[in-house]
C-alpha cells in the first residue's frame, strides 16, 4: 500500500464520497464500501483508495498483459486521478515521497 501526502486545500477529497466522484470521473465507475473506494479500468485490475489522516492510501493491482495503448492511457488516467485527489503533480508526488523515505530512514 502506498500513501501519498495531500495538499491542505485538497483534504476534502479524502472523504469516501469525494474519492468516489473523482474515481468515477477518471475511471468511469467506482464502488464505495465504508471509507474505501474501489475502481478498475484498462490495465488497473483493482484500485482501492481511502483517506488516511492527511494522506491518501492507495492499493493498486495492475495487469501487465494489456496492449501498450491501453497501458499508456491507464497510467495517464491514474496520474490525473492522483493529481486531482492529492493536489500534487507526478513530479511533486515523487519528490515528496523521496523526501519522506529519506527522512524516515535517517537516524
Amino acid at each position: 500500500m502506498q500513501k501519498y501526502p495531500v495538499r491542505p486545500t485538497h483534504r476534502k477529497n479524502l472523504a469516501a464520497a469525494a474519492l468516489a466522484d473523482l474515481a468515477r470521473a477518471h475511471f468511469d465507475a467506482a464502488e464505495v464500501d465504508g471509507p474505501t473506494v474501489t475502481a478498475r479500468w484498462g490495465a488497473i485490475d483493482r484500485l482501492v483508495v481511502r483517506g488516511d489522516g492527511r494522506e491518501l492510501a492507495v492499493e493498486l493491482v495492475m495487469n501487465p498483459k494489456v496492449p501498450e495503448a491501453v497501458a499508456v492511457e491507464t497510467i495517464a488516467r491514474y496520474n490525473r486521478f492522483l493529481e486531482a485527489s492529492t493536489g500534487y503533480g507526478a513530479k511533486e508526488r515523487a519528490r515528496r515521497l523521496r523526501k519522506t523515505a529519506s527522512g524516515s530512514s535517517g537516524g
